[in-house]
């Protein structure tokens, strides 16, 4: 973790972006109380479906879902 007062961060910004994207803490401070902390936004991980995710979601089954369709009879 590395803190510089606001005026230094003003200084040095982009010098402390890349220490950030780097996996550096960077806090801002005033009068030595620190303030915020400077840090990447990383992109968002691709959302892959997971087995199970689906469970409990089926509320309701005809009461035929299993029976034949009318006129399918010789495709069993």
């Amino acid at each position: 973790m590395t803190q510089f007062n606001i005026a230094e961060a003003k200084a040095n910004f982009s010098s402390l972006v890349k220490k950030a994207m780097q996996g550096e803490e960077i806090i801002i401070a005033k009068d030595n109380k620190p303030l915020l902390r400077l840090s990447p936004i990383l992109p968002d991980k691709p959302k892959t479906p997971r087995p199970g995710t689906g469970k409990h979601q089926i509320l309701y089954l005809a009461d035929d879902f299993d029976a034949t369709p009318a006129g399918f009879e010789e495709y069993i």
